[in-house]
C-alpha cells in the first residue's frame, strides 16, 4: 500500500472564503450564525442559519460555469480551484488520467430542484423547464465540474452518505491513491441547503434548533440546554496525494491520512445508535489501519451537532473506544461556529483536524457553558477558546441518516 498525503487545502464556509480566513475565525471561536437572507423566513419555525458571506462566484468560475451550476456545484469548484492552487500541482505535466476527483454531497442541487419545480406549479404545472436543469440538478455535477474546469481525466464520481458523505469521498480517495490507481485526487464536499423546502423539512422532523433570539449561541454541542442544530452550508476541498510523487516534486505536506473506516448502525433512518456501537467500531477500525491505539490519540474533532440524543450517543461512543479518562485526548465540535453542513461537513472539520496538526492549536466548542452530566467530567471537551498543544494524531468523526458511520484519521508527518 502508498502512502496518502495532503497537499493542499480549500474552503469556503460561514466562517470565511479561504483556509486562512477559516482558521483565524475559528480559533478565535466565532459563530457563523445569523438570520437567513437567502429566502423569506417568516413562516419557518428556523428564522437562522450558518450561511456563506460575501460570496463571489466570479472569482474562481466563468459566466457559462455560474449559469449552469447550481450552487453546491459553485462552492465545489471555489474549493477545489483554492485546494489546487495551494498544492502546487502542475497538471499540465502529468497525465491527466493520474488525477481524479471524488466529491461529495447530501443534497445535490436542492435550490435548483426548488426553484424549477416551484416556477412550474406557478405557471399552471406548463412544462418550460431550463435546458440545465437536470445538469444543475444531479449529485455528481460538482465532480464532473471540477474534472472539466481543470482537464481531469482520472477517477472521477460522486458519494452520498448524508452528513458522513465527505469523509466517505475522502476515504475513497485516500484508498484509490494507496491502491496505485491515482497519483492525486481532489476530494471533499459540498452543500447548498439553506433553502426553504431544506429548512421546512428539517423543522418538521423537529431536529433544527429554534432559538431566534439568539442565533450565534444556538449551537451548544454538549450543553445541558441544547436543543437541535443550526444549518451551515459551503464546502471543503482536500487535495490527497501519493506521497513519493508528492516528495519528488518537493511539495509541502500539510499531513499524511493514515486510517479511515465506515460501519453502519443498522437502527434507525435518522437516529444514531444510543449506545454508540456502529461508531465506536468504525474509530476502532480506523486506529486499527493507521497502526495507532486509542491512548495514541491527541485530537478528536466530533460530529457533535447539538442535537439532544445525537452527542450523548457520540460519548458513549467515545467512552467505549478512549475509555472514561482519556490522559491526552482533547475533544472539540466545531459546528458550534459553523453549523452543520450536512454532507459538507467531514471536508471542513478535516481541515481543521490538519490546521490542528501544523499548528499545534486545537478550536474550541463554544456556547457550551454547562456540559450535560452525562458526559464524564474527565472527557476533556475543549470550551469557549481554542488551546496550545502539539498535536501528532487527530481523528475526525462523522455519521449520517441512515446509520452511516465515516472516521478518518491524519498524521503529522515527521
Amino acid at each position: 500500500m502508498k502512502r496518502v498525503v495532503i497537499t493542499g487545502m480549500g474552503a469556503h464556509t460561514p466562517l470565511g472564503n479561504s483556509v486562512q480566513e477559516f482558521w483565524e475565525n475559528a480559533i478565535r471561536g466565532q459563530s457563523g450564525a445569523d438570520q437567513i437572507t437567502k429566502f423569506d423566513t417568516t413562516h419557518f419555525k428556523t428564522k437562522f442559519a450558518c450561511e456563506v458571506k460575501n460570496f463571489a462566484p466570479e472569482t474562481y468560475l466563468e459566466k457559462n460555469e455560474i449559469k449552469r451550476s447550481d450552487l453546491f456545484t459553485q462552492y465545489a469548484i471555489y474549493a477545489a480551484t483554492e485546494a489546487l492552487q495551494d498544492s502546487g500541482l502542475e497538471v499540465a505535466a502529468m497525465s491527466p488520467f493520474d488525477i481524479g476527483v471524488i466529491w461529495g454531497t447530501g443534497q445535490g442541487g436542492m435550490l435548483t430542484f426548488e426553484e424549477e419545480v416551484g416556477d412550474y406549479i406557478s405557471n399552471g404545472r406548463k412544462p418550460h423547464f431550463s435546458p440545465f436543469f437536470v445538469p444543475k440538478l444531479i449529485s455528481n455535477m460538482a465532480s464532473g465540474m471540477i474534472s472539466l474546469k481543470f482537464g481531469l481525466m482520472g477517477i472521477n464520481y460522486t458519494t452520498v452518505s448524508a452528513c458522513a458523505t465527505s469523509n466517505t469521498a475522502i476515504m475513497d480517495a485516500y484508498n484509490y491513491i494507496r491502491i496505485g490507481k491515482a497519483k492525486a485526487i481532489i476530494s471533499g464536499g459540498s452543500e447548498s441547503p439553506v433553502t426553504q423546502s431544506s429548512i421546512g423539512g428539517f423543522n418538521a422532523m423537529r431536529a433544527m434548533s429554534t432559538n431566534n433570539d439568539n442565533p450565534k449561541e444556538a449551537s451548544r454541542p454538549f450543553d445541558q440546554d441544547r436543543e437541535g442544530f443550526v444549518m451551515g452550508e459551503g464546502a471543503g476541498a482536500l487535495v490527497l496525494e501519493e506521497y513519493e510523487h508528492a516528495k519528488a516534486r518537493g511539495a509541502k505536506i500539510y499531513a499524511e491520512m493514515v486510517g479511515a473506516s465506515m460501519t453502519a448502525d443498522a437502527y434507525h433512518i435518522s437516529a444514531t445508535h444510543p449506545d454508540g456501537l456502529g461508531a465506536a467500531k468504525a474509530m476502532e477500525l480506523a486506529l486499527e489501519e493507521a497502526g495507532h491505539h486509542a491512548d495514541d490519540v491527541d485530537y478528536l474533532n466530533t460530529h457533535a451537532t447539538s442535537t439532544p440524543v445525537g452527542d450523548i450517543s457520540e460519548i458513549n461512543a467515545v467512552r467505549k473506544v478512549f475509555g472514561d479518562a482519556p490522559e491526552r485526548l482533547k475533544v472539540s465540535a466545531t459546528k458550534s461556529m459553523t453549523g452543520h453542513l450536512l454532507g459538507a461537513a467531514g471536508a471542513i472539520e478535516g481541515i481543521l483536524c490538519i490546521k490542528a496538526i501544523q499548528e499545534s492549536v486545537i478550536p474550541p466548542t463554544i456556547n457550551t457553558s454547562k456540559i450535560d452530566a452525562q458526559i464524564p467530567q474527565s472527557i476533556q471537551i475543549v470550551t469557549k477558546e481554542a488551546i496550545q498543544q502539539k498535536v501528532n494524531l487527530a481523528m475526525s468523526n462523522t455519521f449520517g441518516f441512515g446509520g452511516h458511520n465515516a472516521i478518518v484519521i491524519f498524521k503529522k508527518v515527521s
